[in-house]
């Protein structure tokens, strides 16, 4: 314990970067069940200023390892220096880090009471930071949470259709505190409590998706990855100069929908592709007839509003996905709700000038509010007439209630169309579809992912790869997916036990807070001797 004492800096760190290393590319899962474990037994004990540092630098060590590609998207595509990307960096894991520091700093005042209570809390509170992480007003980011490192487990994985991803993040913070209450109890209860979850968990892990059930699709997609490369601006000849390649990617669409029957789907906008542009538009017109089927094209879509200095009116751009039905006529658009911070538009753009250059050639994108949901032909031999659909654009796959709530307006079928372009050949291509793969055991709904660069690919209702494409190519997945209209029970209540966790923590430190009140007033009563034997007794625990 002396060691442990001096080094709890030092081991923070450890543990958070041992962290990152549970997540993709590396995806070395077992290190997410001890991670948090070393960060609650640095925490127990501490002074409190040295409980939140330590919990910032466990934040720091996980954000500023897992989230390197923010470097490379503020740098090669936002159009900023060395140094003030770095500086979005740094500020994006500094913001980040500070729910981890919150998390050290509550387990380490419950626990000058009680370790007991310190470890029961640790999982209400880590959920509750995480569900807060989600909610951060403009930068809601809750990317990589702890749950998604368990999330290629599918046995277990399936708990999220219960729960959403909060319940493999609950799941893996009590194991690692019923740990820290092991090392620290030493009692025979607390071994074979452990010695239970552990008998559970393994089998559940290794074992549990063999027993899940066989799905047998009878819809057709054609999902196309266009590999068009990643500029930073688009020149007003842009589009004559990509004529071939547009030309051979229209031809690819066509013929595998005359070949296969099914609906085509074309990433989300990786170019100025606007429906208002009449070339744009005749050659979208042109894959859905000749195709002879729906078309789900990503667009910028261009549309009026009111300009509060002129008077009038000027057109501002929604990153839309729009629906062609097999006369090329538009049926359904939607808008993208989520939009990114500093690459679809800038917050607090008066204090953050020099964020100016990393909005996208159109300036500031809008945001959308319908949760629109669309209507597609059944193919194969289904047996049925129809189906509806929900798209998601991109980030929004990883905000698990805004894709619940599609589902819950009747989508029987998720399509998430992404530009990963951004991203180049960093950890970030497997970390997002790894959190879209969770939408689709949250919702039970199949998963069509069409992306430009990779990865694209299509996801069962219980998370199996069931098709995938390799990444930087041009080519079309034909792949199959149905539609499915039961609802889970996340569906259903949506984040209930993010919302239990908020309000147990609530409790937790309410509780804490009345038993410490009595013991400072008492403190104050007690003779200078008799203070003086609790410290000395103190110190003789500290040193054993």
């Amino acid at each position: 314990m002396t060691l442990l004492r001096r080094l709890r800096l030092l081991l923070a760190l450890a543990a958070g970067l041992a962290l990152a290393l549970a997540f993709p590319p590396y995806a070395f899962t077992p290190l997410a069940w001890i991670s948090i474990a070393a960060l609650i037994l640095v925490s127990l004990g501490a002074r409190w200023w040295k409980a939140a540092l330590c919990g910032l630098l466990h934040g720091a060590g996980f954000y500023a390892a897992s989230l390197t590609w923010i470097y490379t998207v503020m740098r090669v595509h936002g159009g900023l220096e060395p140094l003030p990307a770095a500086g979005v960096l740094a500020l994006m894991v500094f913001t980040l880090s500070l729910f981890t520091a919150a998390f050290a700093l509550a387990v380490n005042w419950l626990g000058r009471a009680s370790v007991g209570r310190a470890c029961l809390a640790a999982p209400f509170l880590w959920v509750a930071l995480e569900f807060g992480r989600e909610y951060m007003p403009y930068i809601g980011f809750p990317w990589n949470l702890l749950g998604y490192a368990a999330s290629s487990q599918l046995g277990l994985l399936q708990l999220a259709s219960l729960t959403g991803i909060y319940g493999l993040s609950f799941l893996l913070a009590s194991y690692n505190a019923l740990f820290v209450w092991l090392l620290v109890e030493r009692t025979r209860r607390g071994f074979l409590g452990w010695l239970v979850a552990t008998a559970i968990l393994i089998p559940a892990a290794v074992m549990g998706q063999r027993f899940l059930p066989m799905v047998f699709p009878r819809q057709t997609a054609h999902l196309v990855q266009m590999n068009i490369p990643q500029v930073e601006s688009y020149p007003a000849d842009w589009m004559e100069r990509m004529a071939p390649d547009l030309d051979e990617i229209e031809r690819m669409s066509i013929d595998a929908a005359k070949q296969r029957p099914g609906l085509i789907v074309w990433p989300e906008v990786p170019a100025p592709f606007y429906l208002q542009d009449p070339k744009f538009a005749a050659r979208a017109t042109r894959i859905a007839r000749e195709g002879d089927n729906y078309f789900l094209v990503g667009i910028v879509d261009w549309k009026p509003e009111a300009n509060p200095q002129s008077g009038g009116t000027q057109l501002v751009p929604y990153n839309s996905a729009a629906l062609l039905d097999p006369a090329g006529q538009r049926v359904f658009s939607y808008d993208k709700i989520h939009l990114v911070a500093f690459g679809e538009y800038v917050p607090l753009r008066k204090w953050l000038s020099f964020a100016e250059k990393m909005t996208a050639e159109v300036g500031d994108f809008r945001a959308g509010s319908n949760y629109a949901v669309g209507q597609l032909p059944a193919t194969g031999t289904s047996g049925r007439t129809s189906g509806k659909f929900g798209v998601v654009i991109c980030f929004e796959a990883v905000f698990p209630n805004l894709v619940r709530k599609f589902v819950a307006g009747g989508a029987e079928l998720l399509v998430n169309i992404s530009n990963d372009g951004w991203f180049a050949h960093s950890g970030a291509l497997e970390q997002h579809v790894a959190m879209a793969r969770v939408r689709a055991v949250e919702n039970r709904r199949w998963l069509l992912r069409a992306t430009n660069t990779g990865l694209t690919t299509v996801v069962d209702p219980y998370g199996r790869f069931t098709a995938q494409l390799a990444p930087d190519r041009r080519d079309v997945l034909t792949a199959s997916y149905d539609f499915r209209s039961d609802l889970t029970l996340y569906s259903r209540w949506g984040d209930w036990l993010a919302w239990l966790s908020l309000i147990a923590s609530a409790v937790f430190l309410v509780v804490g807070a009345l038993h410490a009140a009595p013991a400072e007033k008492g403190r104050g009563t007690r003779s200078s001797g008799d203070w003086e034997s609790r410290k000395q007794h103190a110190r003789e625990i500290e040193k054993s």
